[in-house]
């Protein structure tokens, strides 16, 4: 790329809008001049305190703010923390997205989903090739990952060339497809890297990340020991080499396969028309089918690794599912990790699973898509990068990455550990933190996204722990007078047809509130709203030691 005929090259911002702090969420925009491209685009998942939240998105306001400099989103993988944000977010930054031909496919799925299909712009990139955007070039590159199809990106600017590897490890027997094009990262840092920003997942972990066929190897020894059961497998529905692997093993030992959960048939099926699940004929069979069948003849490929309440597993545990009931002849499978956070979720499964008589194996039947130490270690010497900068992961895993980069020679003063919102700007080759911009959580709550703020979200509390009371009474129009009610409805808060004499004391003391009001002359709905949530609460408070909302309803009779 020219540089442009100044005597000074601007400055490169990169600012990191979500994935920082936490696993899930990532997004970073990338700023020079007038040109602005963004690096993924996903979600994460709630937190427990997020009551009846369905996903949470990143704020991008700062995007929305400089709508004219963006040229388009780069997506390095097609899972959710890098994807999902997508079809929320390109309903108000409809500008192209580039991405490997599966990740794409994953996308479109996404997009027809939400009705995006015919208004996005997209671009299907191969490994190697190289997209000019406005004062960018991005060079895409190959790396191994949990998913088929994993990029990393070279992001070239005047100002220098940044390395962002995406989430990645070094796989040198990948199921499908080649491994890490190791040679590009080093012909990249010969030419002199900026910046690495780099995957920090596992990088508390010492050695290297086992290959992914390592669990091809203990699928074969587990189907060879349970030659007499059904087996019920559960992992990630983007997992396509362990689901190639699945498959794999169940024609070795002929055995007919199902898939089952939504999100996993949808994944498998844009998988294999795109050619990267290679599927026996004859293998794969409808769930219809199962009947037809025996037990020991069948592989039953699911969701629900993470103990996700409404996935097909769990339906299957709690004896819910319309198809699937678990015995004492099958044995289930987790070929994953519980996510942080997740661990309570997958016992209460796992503890369903076993009362059932199943036959439970959750462990080495996974392994890790991320980087551990060495792998790592070994980017950073093929790079070279002036300067490091730790993505993806919680404070802990950033500061660890910081760590090995401080070994590896960085000095501490190039290494930067970032929060979302912070904006990092590279000026004649020198980095510093330049200012902020907003970040923040949406909240998608069904149809809603953003009508939920941290008000309802407080509100949903308060009636969780605590029940609601509804005071309704009636006035007179004319005279302001008491003449209906207060009568007191409540829910979760105590049940009521053994409370009559704290539901009868609650009255008398919301008619004394009032009635005080009325002779004093305060008429104003408002005010008496406030009195009688006061008088009560104080009352309920005294008599129970629990604050319910308190709901009064005034009516003009």
């Amino acid at each position: 790329m020219k540089k442009k005929q100044t005597e000074s090259v601007s400055s490169l911002k990169v600012i990191p809008l979500g994935g920082l702090e936490q696993i899930g969420m990532n997004i970073t925009a990338f700023e020079y001049e007038d040109s602005i491209i963004v690096v993924d685009c996903g979600l994460s998942f709630p937190e427990d305190d997020m009551l009846g939240i369905d996903l949470v998105i990143p704020d991008v306001t700062y995007l929305k703010n400089n709508i004219d400099k963006v040229k388009g989103f780069m997506i390095t993988h097609g899972h959710e923390d890098h994807i999902g944000a997508l079809p929320y977010i390109l309903k108000d930054i409809n500008v192209p997205v580039y991405a490997t031909k599966l990740t794409m496919g994953i996308i479109e799925n996404k997009l027809k989903e939400h009705e995006l299909l015919g208004t996005t712009k997209r671009k299907v990139v191969k490994f190697g090739q190289s997209i000019i955007l406005g004062q960018f070039r991005i060079e895409f590159i190959k790396t191994n990952h949990s998913i088929v199809d994993a990029a990393a990106l070279a992001i070239y600017s005047p100002a220098g060339i940044i390395v962002h590897t995406g989430d990645f490890k070094v796989d040198y027997t990948p199921v499908f497809g080649d491994s890490i094009d190791l040679q590009r990262f080093a012909e990249i840092g010969k030419k002199g890297v900026l910046a690495l920003m780099c995957d920090s997942t596992n990088a508390e972990r010492t050695g290297f990340t086992p290959s992914e066929r390592t669990v091809g190897r203990t699928f074969d020894t587990l189907f060879e020991e349970h030659k007499n059961t059904r087996i019920i497998i559960a992992t990630f529905a983007s997992n396509v080499d362990r689901v190639q692997q699945i498959i794999n093993s169940a024609y070795k030992f002929g055995r007919k396969v199902v898939v089952e959960g939504r999100s996993m048939v949808n994944i498998i099926e844009t998988a294999t028309n795109l050619g990267y699940l290679n599927i026996p004929e004859n293998t794969l069979i409808d769930i219809e089918m199962l009947k037809n069948y025996p037990d020991e003849k069948t592989v039953i490929i699911t969701t629900g690794s993470q103990g996700e309440s409404m996935a097909a597993l769990s339906r299957m545990a709690e004896d819910n599912h319309r198809k699937i009931s678990i015995g004492p002849k099958d044995t289930v499978i987790f070929s994953s990790h519980p996510i942080p956070g997740n661990e309570k979720a997958v016992t209460n499964v796992i503890n369903e699973l076993l009362l059932k008589g199943a036959d439970v194996i959750f462990q080495d039947v996974h392994v890790s898509g991320h980087a551990c130490q060495e792998e790592i270690k070994l980017i950073y010497s093929l790079v070279h990068p002036k300067y490091a900068i730790p993505v993806h992961g919680e404070y802990k895993h950033l500061r660890a990455q910081a760590k090995l980069a401080e070994e590896l020679g960085i000095p501490k003063d190039h290494i930067f550990i970032l929060q979302s919102g912070d904006v990092l700007e590279f000026n004649d080759g020198e980095a510093k933190v330049s200012g902020k911009v907003p970040v923040g959580d949406i909240l998608v709550d069904g149809l809603g996204v953003g009508d939920v703020g941290n008000v309802v979200l407080r509100d949903r509390q308060h009636l969780a722990e605590d029940g609601i009371m509804i005071v309704v009474l009636g006035l007179d129009g004319a005279t302001d007078q008491l003449i209906s009610g207060p009568d007191i409805v409540s829910r979760g808060f105590v049940y009521v047809k053994t409370s009559d004499e704290l539901m009868d004391e609650a009255r008398e003391v919301v008619t004394f509130a009032v009635e005080g009001c009325l002779d004093r002359g305060i008429t104003d709905w408002g005010k008496l709203k406030s009195t009688i949530k006061d008088s009560l609460g104080e009352f309920v408070w005294k008599k129970t030691k629990r604050r319910p909302m308190i709901l009064p309803i005034i009516m003009e009779i």
